[in-house]
């Protein structure tokens, strides 16, 4: 009989410590924090949209799930490049965890406002990185930023117009001047242009999407053919080049597969979703523990070669079947 006010005690005692157990529970370590990523991309258009979504995609692939462990930041200067610089500052008061900047411009602000910030950045759909002044090498990129590029080349571009349009021999290009990747794109094709039957490279400049359609207006009645490169300015105001071309009858080709479904007859190119993926695997490994300054800047292969057979009878030329046929990718109506 001594035993059964023990036996209580403890009977006592295990019924505290069960009710107080939700408490304690409460009281113990916070879930931790999502990571927070900032992205921003210069300019709507959807070889950039791609890159943004192929680098979410890979990145819940990588185990980062946005809503449950990352949290993403999304800013989009549309081409305002006071904007894109407070858009960057602002991710560095807001000590994000990782930056992805999509094309140059943004790339080049989020580089300028985390020189003193322990802030990685992550580059898409950038040409030359070291001519933008991100990296101080393709091989070592020695700071925070590190990225992927969208670098196209020149020569395989001209000789599919040339395969196309065999009688161009005045080839004009319209560009935004103030974009570094752009006036890469233009050198390549005044160095190749010669080579592969081209006598004359005659530019338009168009500093804003206002300017677009002014630019291409200027090209009637002097070139043969027109080519874009991955000009963020030009490409999304591409319609306006696209409708200036059907109307003249001057045959129009583009460095972006996107821009084919949009009206450009053809190019080889690279798949930005792809370009996006490749920017989320060296996000995850960053945020794994890897610095930016040891991950070289990698060029995306050229496995694309999209053409739109409607898009070449309305200005007037028909793409040969032997060229058709190299197509992986046949758009348009």
């Amino acid at each position: 009989m001594k035993r059964l006010p023990a036996l209580i005690s403890i009977i006592c005692l295990i019924t505290l410590i069960a009710a107080a157990l939700p408490v304690l529970a409460g009281c113990g370590p916070a879930p931790s924090e999502k990571i927070r990523v900032g992205i921003t991309q210069i300019i709507t258009h959807p070889a950039l949209d791609a890159n943004r979504q192929g680098f979410i995609d890979q990145m819940a692939e990588e185990g980062f799930v946005e809503g449950k462990n990352i949290a993403y930041d999304f800013r989009n200067p549309e081409g305002d490049m006071t904007l894109a610089a407070s858009i960057a500052q602002k991710f560095v008061l807001d000590k994000v965890d990782l930056i992805l900047a999509i094309a140059t411009q943004t790339a080049q602000a989020c580089a300028k406002a985390t020189e003193n910030a322990n802030i990685p950045v992550v580059f898409g759909s950038v040409t030359d990185p070291v001519a933008a002044g991100l990296v101080e090498s393709w091989d070592k990129p020695g700071s925070n930023v590190t990225g992927i590029s969208d670098w196209a080349d020149v020569p395989t571009q001209v000789k599919l117009i040339t395969d196309i349009v065999p009688n161009v021999k005045r080839l004009g290009v319209i560009y935004n001047a103030g974009e570094v990747n752009s006036k890469v794109q233009v050198d390549e094709l005044k160095k190749c242009a010669t080579a592969l039957g081209i006598e004359k490279v005659v530019e338009a400049v168009a500093a804003t999407t206002a300017d677009v359609m002014t630019a291409a207006q200027s090209l009637v009645g002097r070139v043969d053919a027109i080519w874009v490169p991955t000009d963020n300015t030009v490409v999304s105001a591409f319609e306006a080049v696209v409708k200036m071309c059907e109307t003249n009858k001057i045959p129009l080709f583009a460095a972006d597969v996107a821009t084919v479904e949009r009206g450009a007859i053809a190019t080889p190119g690279i798949d930005y979703y792809q370009l996006g993926r490749e920017c989320g695997q060296v996000a995850a490994r960053i945020l794994q523990g890897k610095s930016p300054a040891e991950i070289p800047v990698k060029r995306v292969d050229m496995t694309k070669l999209y053409m739109n057979p409607s898009a070449a009878e309305r200005m007037g030329i028909t793409i040969p079947q032997s060229v058709l046929g190299r197509a992986t990718d046949i758009v348009g109506k």
